[in-house]
């Protein structure tokens, strides 16, 4: 019997504990686990795609799980995920809003290739109102994200932010 291949996509910009509760628990659904860090055009990156493939391995190498890999992609999901031979998307919900997005989403790729699922992962409580966009502009604004990401990721917005400069006080 083949691998099962699951692919999780995302920006990752950058990757927070949320992200990695969806890695760890998507990880336990397949054999091989795909992280699929993409470019999105309507989005401005804090990092480059490949500060953020880093970063992302990094990150679940001292999570200790073993059958992830990380792959940098800038193509049509469907397409990148049946090239890795992926049956199975998975991706992480948190709220309503999150499930009116990815349904339509689900509904879109199911046309483009009815073979792969896609399959939904509720957030743990506790971090459903993490999301990387909220993260950079509390950190954008001098407000500590220590809750939200691991401390090696805490520094490197820390450092990021240094460099761009802070956005204000008050």
């Amino acid at each position: 019997m083949a691998d099962r291949v699951g692919v999780y996509p995302g920006t990752f910009d950058p990757i927070t504990l949320g992200h990695l509760d969806i890695i760890r628990r998507g990880a336990k659904l397949v054999d091989r686990l795909i992280i699929g860090v993409t470019t999105n055009p309507s989005k401005n990156p804090m990092f480059t795609t490949e500060e953020r493939m880093a970063s992302v391995l990094r990150e679940i190498d001292l999570q200790g799980i073993a059958n992830v890999e990380v792959v940098g992609f800038n193509a049509l999901l469907m397409k990148f995920a049946r090239a890795q031979g992926a049956s199975v998307i998975v991706r992480g919900l948190r709220a309503v809003a999150d499930f009116e997005y990815e349904y339509q989403m689900a509904g879109m790729n199911q046309q483009l290739d009815a073979e792969i699922e896609t399959v939904f992962l509720m957030a743990d409580v506790c971090l459903q109102p993490i999301a990387s966009k909220l993260v950079k502009e509390i950190a954008l604004f001098g407000g500590d994200v220590s809750d939200f990401v691991t401390p090696t990721v805490r520094d490197e917005i820390v450092a990021r932010v240094e460099k761009m400069g802070r956005l204000g006080d008050y």
